[in-house]
């Protein structure tokens, strides 16, 4: 009955703002008329003075009485019918709740019909909205709702008979989901990176050294031009360029580059025996020192005395490192002493002799240490007690062929070798007499082609090498149990030296002989690394640099076609003034005896014509007899100055017979011959 009595007084307030609306607007309608009188006033002084009647037809007028009138019987209505309604609906409810005795309680109030229910129709849409008292328990609204819900839910039909399980296109999906799933799992090929490539230009020679740090972040590239560079995969755009380049061992080729397990330091293994120790921005933190060369025993020496092989982290201690030497020996050493070397092991062939290790490293777990020697051998040492060998193979590969790569696959249990005579083997650790699988036919020109185990342990891969201009070098991917070759990549008319297959960017790197550094890669199956930086633009010049570096020059801006302008001498004289050489004043002539070493003008005297020419060479270096001869020829034509003097006092010329005395000498005896 509340709700009632308030929308009634709803409705009576609604009529009393049409009331006064409606005043208002009367009044409103009083100004108009007036207005209108005005203007028909001024409408008869305008057709006095111009000529014509008005400014057009006049606006259209409305009963605006009548208007407001029907509005307001309107909303009465209006407002009666829901009144009722509301009504009508409290008592149905009120007879539900009630019960099967059918005590209703009596209606309170007059129940008023509507006039004219044609009339109005449904013109608003509060007939949706519930108002008036809270609905009683009992009403189930709600509960219906929750049985439509749990209907919708329900499945339709009659129950599916015990045992039976059927499948929806869902699950279908999912199966099939899973199935490709599963394929993919059970195929490491399919892991493979290889849809997307990017080559960055390190240089003209090879690239001997690659380096990724531990999250991926930075690439390291060395070469045999002796240049270490410096590559941001997130500061990189398209226009791949490395953020530093330097030379750290001058002239020295690079061997080997690494990162700590850190990544904050950087180990640098060139053709010099002494190793580097650089921090991630290219500045040196460490350089070994190098040993005496006189000394026979290498076990007294504090550092390598030969080129350097090959080095590598500790995996598990930041602070220590391994090289290998032509020495024969293979040190470990601290980032903190860099004045001698921590451990030396030292490689012996079977007669006892020392050979030189051409590779070296850790195994996953650091305790063990293994070299790869000229003469073929594998020998491996416990860390920690570097006089004898843990494990030995004599027969690893060919004597004489540099062992260039060992490596240790994520569980520890096998160990990769890539040999100089063309075979990749496997050997498990715990039986090493004989490998577990051997690869041949895989030709290695490069003292450092290396081999590397894919992230899930499934798969090995390396490289191979041609002749320049025979071919194309390849990535060759085996299967780690099977040892069946089972993927190829290959690298357009180069050698693949180095590859590197980085755990968590799941991204291959690959050093060439032409001076690429080529990453392989998968939009989908990668993280991070080469996908940062080749969806970059790049960064376009400025135009000052642009200027600056640009050089035009016109034909008429030339000397030759430039008119000489007159210039004034005079601030050119000003400037010589200043400088003391152009405006010094030269010394007069000496006069009368010499002095400050200097001598007086020759006079006429015969002393002063002597001092002066004193020292002039008149020497005639040419020969005398040459100087006589050459007026031979003019005295015979012309005798003048000897013959006619000596005409007729000079007595006949008599010759010796040259002839008779050789003749007279050949008959006398040997003794009696001149002996010249």
């Amino acid at each position: 009955m509340a709700a009632a009595a308030f929308c009634l007084l709803g409705s009576l307030f609604a009529v009393a703002q049409f009331t006064n609306i409606l005043v208002g607007r009367r009044g409103f309608r009083n100004m108009e008329s007036r207005e209108a009188s005005q203007g028909t006033s001024n409408d008869s002084d305008i057709t006095a003075v111009m000529g014509f009647s008005g400014f057009g037809k006049k606006a259209r007028t409305f009963d605006l009485d009548a208007i407001f009138e029907q509005t307001r019987r309107t909303a009465i209505e209006r407002s009666q019918r829901v009144l009722v309604e509301r009504q009508q609906e409290v008592e149905q409810e009120m007879a539900a709740g009630s019960g099967p005795s059918g005590n209703t309680p009596p209606s309170s109030g007059p129940r008023q019909t509507p006039k004219d229910d044609s009339s109005s129709g449904s013109d608003s849409d509060s007939d949706s909205k519930l108002i008036g008292p809270p609905v009683p328990p009992g009403a189930g609204v709600d509960e219906s709702e929750d049985e439509d819900e749990d209907d919708d839910d329900a499945p339709v039909g009659p129950p599916l008979p015990p045992g039976y399980r059927g499948s929806t296109a869902d699950d279908d999906d999912e199966d099939e989901n899973e199935d490709t799933k599963d394929e993919e799992d059970d195929n490491p090929v399919k892991r493979i990176p290889d849809t997307h490539e990017i080559t960055l230009q390190h240089g003209g020679k090879t690239v001997s050294a690659l380096a990724l740090d531990p999250s991926g972040a930075r690439l390291v590239t060395g070469g045999y031009d002796y240049e270490v560079k410096f590559w941001d995969f997130a500061g990189m755009d398209a226009s791949l360029q490395a953020f530093r380049s330097l030379q750290p061992c001058e002239c020295h080729q690079i061997k080997a580059l690494q990162y700590s397990i850190t990544g904050d330091v950087i180990l640098v293994v060139a053709g010099n025996a002494q190793a580097k120790v650089l921090d991630r921005d290219g500045f040196q933190v460490m350089e070994c020192i190098k040993g005496d060369q006189y000394i026979v025993d290498m076990a007294n020496t504090k550092g390598h005395t030969a080129m350097l092989n090959g080095g590598c982290w500790h995996p598990k201690i930041k602070e220590e490192f391994l090289t290998c030497s032509n020495d024969g020996t293979v040190r470990t050493w601290d980032l903190n002493s860099e004045k001698k070397h921590k451990a030396v092991f030292k490689p012996r062939s079977l007669q006892g002799k020392r050979v030189m290790p051409t590779c070296c490293t850790y195994s996953r777990d650091g305790r063990l240490i293994a070299a790869g020697c000229q003469d073929g051998t594998i020998q491996i040492w416990d860390r920690n007690l570097s006089v004898h060998t843990k494990f030995h193979c004599r027969q690893a590969h060919a004597p004489g062929s540099d062992t260039s790569c060992l490596t240790f696959s994520y569980d520890g249990t096998t160990l990769a070798s890539r040999g100089g005579d063309d075979t990749l083997k496997t050997w498990d650790i715990r039986n090493f007499k004989k490998p577990l699988n051997s690869a041949s036919d895989l030709p290695s020109f490069f003292p450092m082609t290396d081999c590397s185990f894919s992230p899930d342990d499934q798969l090995l891969v390396t490289g191979t090498s041609v002749r320049k201009g025979e071919g194309n070098g390849k990535l060759v991917f085996f299967h780690r149990a099977s040892f069946q070759k089972v993927y190829e990549i290959e690298v357009f008319d180069s050698s693949a030296v180095r590859c590197l297959w980085h755990p968590k960017l799941n991204q291959i790197m690959v050093g060439t002989s032409n001076g690429l550094a080529k990453v392989y890669y998968d939009p989908v199956k990668s993280q991070r690394g080469a996908k940062l930086c080749v969806v970059k633009n790049k960064r376009k010049e400025r135009h000052a640099e642009t200027l600056t570096q640009d050089y035009i020059i016109t034909p008429h801006a030339l000397p030759m076609f430039r008119e000489a302008r007159q210039r004034s001498t005079r601030k050119q004289l000003e400037k010589d003034r200043l400088d003391p050489v152009r405006s010094h004043k030269p010394e007069p002539p000496v006069s009368g005896p010499g002095r400050g070493g200097r001598v007086a003008a020759h006079g006429g005297t015969l002393s002063s014509y002597i001092v002066k020419n004193i020292a002039l060479d008149k020497t005639d270096d040419s020969n005398p007899r040459e100087a006589i001869l050459r007026h031979a020829k003019a005295a015979t034509n012309d005798p003048y100055w000897i013959a006619p003097a000596y005409a007729k006092t000079q007595p006949k010329t008599v010759f010796a017979d040259v002839e008779a005395e050789d003749e007279e000498d050949d008959d006398e005896p040997e003794w009696k011959k001149r002996k010249i």
